[in-house]
């Protein structure tokens, strides 16, 4: 019986994997996952003047995180309505593979939920000529914990409880810790299914990040884009993830809000200590982002982030997207398309996009300094 429900689920994270292949956004590319938390669509075209597509021509290649997909859908429909003879194809895949892209020299930007590693920038340096890649926060946001166990709507988590349930530790959801921080709520003993990413995410990075600076011994890995603790069943991308949690009674996962919101699945309310536990969303994603402090140096604003926050309403399991791209050396016959792209990206109308639908805009003082860095690509 155990053996036939194990092969039933990795069937069904088999079927995950087709489902959120590779998708190559067009002109007439699909929306159909970019909700706001309430479940509705939002696509707010751009006032005219707010493109501004310069000497943009011919077909831009991008690739990487699946964490800025939704919000990348609705930036690329609306950059290409204004320009044009503009082809912007991104293909979301995952950071690392993003990163390998770009250092191969295959497309334009990347995107990773994690800036470049110093290697990553020893690496770029031979396909940036005279120059390097550089990290551009772009996209931030709520790592949402999706949840589904049968009569239970409401979920309140603390980190210690998240780490315990992810390294297989905690095995049914009516286990005490769980009760002790739910009291009211009438919880199942239905065992626990905890889904991850199978492939290397930045997202992976970014909630053990969370996890190791928050849940104490119970998190005794380091960060990294490779999921590292037994047990549990993986899905490729987010929207693999968000998949299983909503085919599967018992299951858990982790994956951006807009997932979530697209798919009406459930999500974990946060204890960190502040008076009442913090819901995802992209308000209290935007609280936490707001205390970011810019770590890089000259052209490089990676950011660091305080995962150990207590504010009220501030969520603490968030990402920072960032659009890799060389400082000097780009290719010159696509340069004008990614200056012209990531300037909509950046401008206040794009970033209003981010709010929209579930994402978290990159605080004023930063993207200001985002803006002067595309322009300065060369």
């Amino acid at each position: 019986m155990k053996l036939q429900r194990k092969n039933m689920l990795r069937a069904s994270a088999l079927g995950a994997l087709v489902v959120s292949g590779a998708l190559v956004l067009t002109a007439c590319g699909s929306d159909d996952n970019t909700k706001t938390a309430d479940g509705a669509t939002k696509a707010s075209a751009p006032a005219a003047g707010d493109v501004k597509c310069d000497d943009a021509k011919g077909k831009l290649l991008a690739s990487g995180s699946s964490a800025q997909k939704n919000a990348v859908d609705l930036w690329v429909k609306n950059y290409m309505a204004a320009c044009s003879g503009v082809e912007v194809n991104y293909k979301s895949s995952s950071s690392g593979e993003g990163i390998v892209a770009f250092n191969q020299g295959t497309v334009g930007f990347a995107g990773s939920d994690s800036a470049l590693k110093p290697e990553a920038v020893e690496e770029s340096k031979k396909i940036c000529t005279g120059g390097q890649g550089v990290n551009l926060p772009m996209v931030g946001g709520p790592i949402a914990l999706g949840f589904n166990v049968s009569g239970v709507d409401k979920l309140n988590l603390d980190a210690a409880t998240i780490a315990n349930i992810f390294n297989d530790k905690i095995k049914k959801w009516d286990d005490e810790a769980i009760k002790k921080l739910n009291p009211g709520v009438t919880l199942p003993s239905t065992p626990i299914q905890h889904f991850h990413r199978s492939e290397d995410s930045g997202t992976t990075e970014n909630l053990g990040k969370y996890l190791k600076a928050t849940a104490g011994d119970a998190w005794p890995y380091e960060a990294a884009k490779k999921w590292p603790a037994p047990g549990g069943l993986g899905a490729s991308g987010s929207a693999g993830v968000a998949t299983q949690v909503k085919q599967v009674d018992g299951a858990i996962g982790y994956f951006e809000l807009s997932y979530a919101s697209a798919q009406g699945i459930k999500t974990v309310d946060l204890n960190t200590g502040a008076a009442a536990p913090v819901k995802a969303s992209s308000e209290t994603a935007s609280k936490a982002i707001a205390a970011a402090k810019v770590a890089g140096t000259g052209s490089d604003l990676a950011l660091k982030l305080d995962y150990t926050t207590k504010a009220e309403g501030a969520y603490p399991i968030v990402l920072v997207t960032y659009e890799i791209v060389c400082d000097k050396g780009n290719k010159a016959e696509t340069l004008p398309t990614v200056k012209s792209f990531l300037n909509y990206t950046a401008s206040d109308a794009g970033q209003k996009v981010l709010s929209e639908n579930g994402y978290a805009p990159i605080p004023a003082e930063i993207n200001a300094k985002v803006r002067e860095v595309i322009k300065s690509l060369s």
